[in-house]
């Protein structure tokens, strides 16, 4: 099976030379390769991938490996270990010429290599490897390639690799100068590349567009297609940035539900809640130190075992401030404020006394990198995760609260405090671990934080802002409103950024919310009830 595909692709290559330019069809293919221009040994690669040679391919890769000499009478001559071998014609050299230059590469050569090694393996047994040299020629458009895709495209079974010779095809026939009973070809080559969009389709229709010597009828078509994919472009372009804002949202969502439950539930403003998000960043990479030190074998899975860790870690620090520090100062709110943002302060401190002021490394597992494609998006997986996760969590808290005693407690306790202390709840209890519960969902905020974004002493202050903006705006106290904020002001700031530029987007969002809040001060999605004052 082996060798009829090397037939089949000698006997494309002589396809190739037969249809090639007169240039092309040289006596010796090889000449060009013993030069010191580097423009004639380009030209020498793509001659000699379309010579029909059987030595063609061993002695490009001689090439590409630098291990190609040639002679000061033009011989050429391949190194293999200490031995030399004739290029030409694969017999072994008992004793070299003297005066041996080595043919040298530059940027041109480069890529005159990589398109003659593709069109060697759109014949290739790997599948792979025949749809990367598709690729290859596509973003090449060489014309000296077109009979060989011309001939791959009538061999090739596989509906992937047809596609992408198709449209390589197309880029090659577009590429090449105008012929007059070529415009039928050309108009189809257009229209090919208009389907397929892309700014390597888009360059090469703007440039027939904009070519004098192109028919009237294909420069329209050419710049019709532009525009269309410029209109693609643009559209895609906004769902990559509103899909970026849906995870920067996501990562809001968990730093504002802690705030939403320990706002709504005790009317404190809790300035040190970006610091829990931060502590939450650095249990992720304590974590991730503890397991590979001690069971390397679950380092792939060292993020999802600092989940628990953080929420609890973060949970019981919330509990401790709360009882050491809030509830001395409930019905003073300025008080408060201060309080917790010189807390803030010291935990900033803290953590950089024994971490240090630089940025850390969380590292994020092998099984959420990468990305796939979605149309004109690329979903990166650790931005995925993060979605799915922040949804999950906000599932597991609205169950908590509407199915579990503590949850009932605080939803009593959110509505009337007075009336909820007189049916016998302990609300000092109910404030404490609400407030451990918010603290708790900021440290998984901090491990979904440390996928996307660096781990400093300063991390929390990037988010505690913006969370303090999404629970307003979405409605003190109710989770559906703060889900609702953090996807609009995530996706919305991420949208107008490219437009606005990011800190004129930041102006812009705060001034909307402010509009927003004189219509509305209870928010989105106010919580009804008589309220704690009454």
């Amino acid at each position: 099976m082996r060798s009829l595909l090397r037939l089949c692709f000698v006997a494309a290559l002589c396809v190739g030379a037969a249809f090639a330019t007169p240039r092309l069809a040289r006596a010796d293919a090889f000449a060009g390769l013993a030069s010191g221009q580097f423009d004639t040994v380009a030209q020498a690669v793509t001659d000699l991938a379309v010579s029909g040679s059987t030595q063609a391919d061993t002695v490009l890769r001689a090439l590409e490996h630098r291990q190609l000499f040639f002679a000061p009478d033009g011989g050429l001559f391949m190194r293999e270990n200490t031995a030399y071998v004739d290029a030409r014609t694969g017999q072994p050299v008992a004793a070299p010429p003297e005066g041996l230059t080595p043919v040298r590469l530059n940027n041109r050569v480069r890529k005159a290599l990589a398109g003659a090694r593709a069109g060697m393996d759109l014949f290739s047994t790997d599948r792979a490897a025949r749809l990367g040299a598709a690729t290859t020629l596509y973003e090449r458009h060489d014309p000296a390639a077109l009979p060989l895709l011309e001939h791959a495209l009538s061999a090739e079974k596989d509906t992937a690799i047809r596609k992408e010779l198709a449209l390589a095809h197309a880029a090659t026939i577009l590429a090449q100068p105008p012929v007059a009973d070529q415009l039928a070809a050309r108009m189809q080559a257009v229209a090919a590349l208009r389907a397929t969009g892309g700014l390597e389709a888009r360059g090469l229709l703007a440039s027939v567009g904009a070519a004098e010597a192109e028919d009237p009828q294909l420069r329209k078509a050419a710049q019709e297609a532009v525009s269309s994919i410029d209109w693609r472009l643009r559209a895609w372009s906004i769902g990559q940035n509103a899909f970026y804002g849906l995870s920067f949202g996501s990562v809001l969502l968990l730093a504002a539900t802690g705030l939403a439950i320990t706002f709504g539930v005790m009317g404190v403003i809790n300035m040190a809640h970006g610091e829990l998000v931060m502590i939450g960043a650095y249990v992720t990479w304590l974590v991730q130190q503890g397991v590979r030190a001690v069971a390397p074998s679950l380092e792939p899975v060292a993020l999802l075992l600092a989940i628990p860790v953080a929420f609890c870690v973060c949970g019981g620090l919330g509990v401790l401030i709360e009882r050491g520090l809030i509830r001395f100062l409930y019905g003073r709110p300025l008080e408060t404020l201060l309080a917790t943002w010189g807390l803030s302060l010291i935990m900033q401190q803290a953590v950089r006394s024994v971490f240090g002021p630089t940025n850390i490394a969380v590292t994020t597992p092998g099984w959420l990198t990468g990305s796939f494609a979605l149309g004109g998006m690329e979903i990166t997986l650790n931005r995925l995760a993060i979605l799915i996760f922040a949804f999950l969590v906000l599932g597991a808290l609205m169950c908590v609260l509407r199915r579990t005693p503590l949850g009932l407690q605080m939803r009593a306790v959110t509505q009337n405090r007075r009336m909820a202390a007189l049916m016998g709840i302990r609300t000092p209890r109910v404030d404490a671990l609400a407030f451990g519960l918010g603290a708790g969902l900021a440290g998984l905020a901090g491990v979904a934080v440390s996928q996307i974004d660096n781990v400093s002493p300063n991390l929390g202050q990037t988010y505690i802002i913006d969370s303090f903006m999404v629970v307003v705006f979405g409605g003190v106290g109710n989770l559906w409103g703060t889900l609702a904020a953090a996807m609009t002001l995530g996706m919305g700031g991420k949208v107008l950024e490219p437009v606005i530029g990011a800190v004129s987007a930041k102006i812009a969002i705060l001034v909307l919310v402010i509009l927003y809040i004189q219509r509305n001060p209870r928010g989105m999605f106010p919580v009804r009830g008589r309220g704690v004052e009454s």
